[in-house]
């Protein structure tokens, strides 16, 4: 027990060391998943903003090896003026979204400058269509001012309709069963009427657009049918007199484009052919647009050689053995009149 007394007491207290750094090879691995995964993304947003022929231009450039396209020149190697030729269409475009549809000789400034002339005349052809539909509001005000203070034309304000469409001003004269604008059945114009159409012609010399003056009748058909005198005959002399009527007033006749009679097809109302608001005198002011397209038309023409080649051959088309003379048109009795203005 002695010797257990005069032992000494050794007491052992053990800290708890520090644990080594793991490192941070995790993190590198996390962040360049993290990079692939946008950079997929990416491409799959980009994949699919493109259209079909960017996307067959793609996959030719990588089924067409650059070592290929270089030494071997093959079918598929672009005709660019790039240094470096490859496979499939060049893709390069001014324009985002869009593949540049060349054979690569036009360069990029040349493909600009034609859009940016482009653009000049879009923006020149917005400016004149701006200043023609002040024009013809102004003209419109003029027409609606100047039979306001008519008193005799202020009556008949209700069976006069000035509103725009695509093809310019349009102003209606429009019949009633009260207060006709023309004789039955005739072309002879009413004096109410005369002095309205008088009083539009004298209004119309201050713009130089030029007109189209067109005749509607309702849907009554006369009793010798389509072969004898119809309503197209009608809506086509009616609207030569007005014509006349518009000259008389002051209006220069050159401004005269066309004279139209379109009988019962554009009824105004559609539910009953046989109104009285039917019969009715349109005469459009036409805009710059809507006049080079009619005048275009009427500029339209087909070309026949005069030599015996083209001769043989045109007289081939139309059945007739050369040298056999003149070939006369195919005329129909249903046809209407043709109208001078």
């Amino acid at each position: 027990m002695s010797k257990d007394k005069d032992r000494a007491i050794v007491v052992k207290r053990v800290t708890a060391g520090k644990k080594g750094h793991h490192g941070g090879a995790w993190k590198l691995a996390y962040a360049d998943f993290m990079t692939a995964m946008m950079a997929f993304f990416l491409l799959m947003w980009l994949l699919g903003s493109v259209s079909t022929a960017q996307l067959k231009g793609i996959a030719e450039y990588f089924n067409m090896p650059l070592k290929a396209a270089l030494l071997g020149g093959g079918d598929r190697s672009a005709t660019d003026s790039s240094v470096l030729q490859g496979g499939g269409r060049d893709l390069t475009s001014a324009d985002a979204g869009t593949t540049r549809r060349t054979d690569g000789s036009t360069s990029l400034a040349d493909r600009l400058a034609k859009q940016n002339d482009e653009n000049a005349r879009a923006q020149a052809q917005g400016e004149l269509d701006r200043v023609e539909r002040a024009r013809l509001h102004d003209l419109q005000i003029k027409l609606i001012a100047a039979i306001d203070a008519n008193p005799t034309l202020r009556q008949f304000r209700q069976q006069i309709r000035i509103d725009s469409t695509l093809m310019g001003l349009r102003i209606e004269i429009v019949d009633t069963q009260k207060r006709p604008m023309f004789a039955t059945a005739s072309d002879q114009v009413e004096p109410y009427m005369r002095d309205i159409l008088r009083e539009i012609g004298n209004t119309l010399n201050g713009v130089p657009n030029r007109i189209i003056v067109q005749g509607h009748t309702d849907a009554v058909q006369y009793a010798a049918g389509e072969r004898g005198y119809s309503n197209w005959e009608l809506s086509s002399d009616r609207a030569n007199a007005s014509r006349r009527e518009l000259v008389a007033g002051g209006m220069d006749e050159a401004k005269v484009l066309r004279v139209i009679g379109l009988a019962s097809t554009q009824n105004l109302n559609k539910a009953d052919p046989l109104d009285p608001e039917n019969r009715r005198i349109s005469v459009i002011v036409l805009n710059s647009r809507a006049e080079a397209a009619f005048t275009r038309d009427d500029a339209t023409t087909t070309t026949l050689s005069a030599d015996a080649a083209g001769s043989r051959q045109f007289s081939e088309q139309l059945g007739v053995a050369p040298g056999a003379g003149p070939v006369a048109p195919a005329t129909s009795a249903a046809a209407p009149r043709a109208v001078q203005p």
